[in-house]
């Protein structure tokens, strides 16, 4: 039986060009897989307007900055971010065009919430892969529905629970998935395991910037996830990369942190204002990667899969250097070692086994 390789990518989307360098040392290994995917943090397009509640200002790119994605290959991408509405509908819409007319599947936004439910289904090999794409982190207004443009949502619900007698004292924060979102999910994943043999999902949400922090929705709609059928999660939104976990024998990578990015270096006052809300400091090397000294650690997921499943799943080590361009590293170099000792670092209390194999990262269940 025949096999494909898929290869899961963190954010893309520089706003600083030439955008043809940024995949210069990770490009050779793209072209090794089958299948390519990646996530989309800015809206391309010269139509919109900035909408007041909105982050970033520098979410909007010129749409020719796109062409990062067909340069590195990329099949598929998710739109399911927080940045997607920040222009309005009409620069959403023009984005997900504008992947369509370079042959690149979007998914996870579209003209309507069941436009942005659709999954993507790619064949190759005699083995379908359905990729779905949802978003937790977004603002108010940004998700789609029955009638309105906007991003497939999986909002969560925040509580602050007194955790003490004694007044003062910090909550304790519990995180709760709207029912009807959850619902849509799963529904979305066991229609897709119908159609297809492979199921990944791709989830933006968690908690940005802080190394190691998982919100506690998470793990439990991963377990949901998994039950109703998919074969792997990969997690973006953080910037910098998270634990990964195997539940129910399927990975979560709870995110893959950059790989092709770029933004607005931050003022000193900004990073003191930074470093006192996330705890997190700036790396001065790394002006135009404004999100920790960690953004530059990243990786690839990597999962071999045929028409029965999955049938391995692995991680490759990633730097970004000094140029924002990723460097996938190889055994031997003490940055590949120093990067496998940060992710079992950052995987503490979740259940996972790492193996090195050759150049890549094997991920296995640690019990049973």
């Amino acid at each position: 039986m025949s096999s494909l390789v898929i290869l899961g990518c963190g954010d893309v989307g520089p706003i600083h060009g030439p955008v043809s360098g940024y995949n210069a040392l990770a490009k050779p290994t793209l072209e090794k897989a089958d299948i390519r995917f990646a996530q989309v943090e800015r809206v391309y397009s010269e139509r919109g307007s900035l909408q007041v509640h909105s982050g970033d200002s520098h979410s909007r790119v010129s749409p020719d900055m796109a062409s990062i994605f067909s340069e590195s290959g990329f099949d598929v991408v998710s739109v399911a971010s927080n940045h997607a509405m920040d222009w309005g509908e009409d620069a959403l819409l023009d984005t997900i065009d504008l992947f369509k007319k370079r042959g690149i599947r979007a998914i996870g936004a579209g003209r309507n919430l069941a436009e942005a439910r659709e999954p993507a289904v790619i064949e190759r090999n005699g083995t379908r892969v359905a990729f779905l794409a949802y978003c937790s982190v977004l603002r108010e207004g940004y998700a789609a529905g029955p009638n309105k443009a906007g991003v497939a949502p999986l909002r969560i619900h925040t509580y602050y629970e007194s955790a003490e007698y004694q007044a003062g004292m910090p909550p304790r924060v519990v995180t709760v998935p709207y029912d009807e979102d959850l619902a849509g999910v799963l529904e979305d994943i066991k229609a897709a395991k119908q159609a297809a043999n492979v199921v990944v999902v791709s989830l933006h949400w968690g908690l940005h910037f802080i190394p190691r922090a998982i919100a506690d929705y998470q793990p439990r709609v991963a377990n949901a996830v998994f039950e109703a059928g998919a074969d792997l999660i990969l997690g973006h939104h953080a910037h910098v990369p998270k634990a990964i976990g195997v539940h129910r024998g399927k990975a979560c990578f709870y995110s893959v942190s950059n790989f092709m990015m770029s933004a607005p270096a931050f003022s000193p006052q900004q990073a003191k204002a930074f470093e006192k809300r996330y705890g997190v400091q700036m790396d001065p090397d790394y002006p135009h990667l404004p999100y920790g000294t960690d953004a530059k650690r990243s990786l690839i997921a990597k999962a071999v899969v045929n028409r029965k499943g999955i049938e391995r799943v692995s991680f490759l080590p990633v730097l970004i250097d000094k140029q924002l361009r990723p460097e996938v590293l190889r055994a031997g170099d003490a940055r590949f070692d120093d990067m496998v000792r940060y992710m079992d670092w950052a995987s503490e209390g979740f259940d996972r086994r790492f193996r090195v194999d050759g150049d890549e990262v094997v991920v296995e269940a640690a019990q049973g």
